[in-house]
């Protein structure tokens, strides 16, 4: 099916279809999903640009096949996609259940052949449960828009606008264990947000506290008197440090590692973006290396 096509049926545009897919690229390979050449647009006469001044394509569109349009209701927050999604769920479930029933009745080959893509198409579905969105998932994204904030106040973070102070707020009240923030400008707006975090949770502030004005010893011990729940330790980045990171959970199997695009202290001021870094395995050293550093001291 053309793009165009699948973007009516979920109810989006197709635009938003192909925007999603490209964000999560690695989830559509070619046999889920590809780009039409110009001569298969001419061959099966395919317009895209109709009126105005000319019929020339717009765009080459892409075309998905029956898995890439299963995929696709993973990766859409549409109310149709997600209605879809639950739709496909149900019927491998129901066939999983046909097969079981009569599975003496089928040739062996058959029944093996079968087992296997029920065994493979059960795996995908986990894979579309665990990444669904659902409405309460957008329920932050959808108060952005009915408090028209300003694009001012807007972080990006896996792809969707929040606002700034609840960005970093869903990001650390996710910590189990501990948080380690690597940032050169810190201030008292930088201690708020990490005070978002469960009681229990050690927190780790790497900086060479290059803000003006710096944070002082006497905000920290005005914040501690605050919060004293938290645990919150300074360590000097010694100026091995030029972006800003945000580590959940360092040493643990769910570790997380975010590249911040502003410092925390600055969030709300201008639009940024907070991105998940994938290949963490350097950035894991690299932490290790800056947590032996020595204490930061505060004036």
């Amino acid at each position: 099916m053309l793009d165009r096509d699948i973007a009516v049926y979920f109810g989006t545009s197709t635009g938003n279809l192909n925007r999603a897919m490209k964000r999560n690229i690695s989830r559509f390979p070619p046999e889920f999903c590809f780009q039409l050449t110009d001569e298969e647009c001419s061959r099966f006469q395919i317009g895209i640009l109709n009126g105005g001044r000319g019929s020339n394509l717009k765009y080459l569109p892409y075309a998905y096949t029956e898995q890439g349009v299963a995929m696709l209701t993973s990766v859409l927050h549409t109310d149709r996609a997600i209605s879809a999604s639950i739709q496909i769920m149900e019927a491998f479930v129901e066939m999983s259940h046909y097969i079981r029933r009569y599975r003496d009745m089928l040739p062996r080959d058959e029944m093996l052949e079968l087992s296997n893509k029920q065994y493979l198409l059960e795996g995908e579905l986990r894979d579309i449960k665990n990444k669904m969105v659902t409405k309460d998932d957008l329920s932050d994204l959808m108060k952005v828009f009915l408090d028209s904030v300003s694009d001012e106040e807007l972080l990006i973070l896996d792809g969707e606008p929040f606002k700034a102070d609840e960005a970093y707020a869903k990001i650390c009240k996710t910590a189990k264990s501990n948080i380690v923030l690597i940032d050169d400008y810190i201030g008292i707006k930088t201690l708020h947000h990490l005070a978002n975090a469960k009681s229990k949770v050690k927190i780790t502030i790497i900086s060479d506290n290059k803000s003006r004005p710096s944070l002082r010893k006497v905000d920290m011990e005005d914040f501690k008197s605050e919060c004293p729940g938290l645990n919150i330790d300074l360590k000097s980045s010694c100026g091995r440090v030029h972006d800003r990171f945000m580590v959940i959970d360092h040493g643990d199997k769910d570790c997380r590692i975010y590249h911040c695009g502003s410092s925390i202290k600055d969030s709300g001021n201008k639009i940024t973006t907070v991105i998940p870094i994938r290949d963490m395995e350097v950035y894991s050293d690299m932490v290790s290396s800056l947590l032996s550093n020595p204490e930061l001291p505060l004036k």
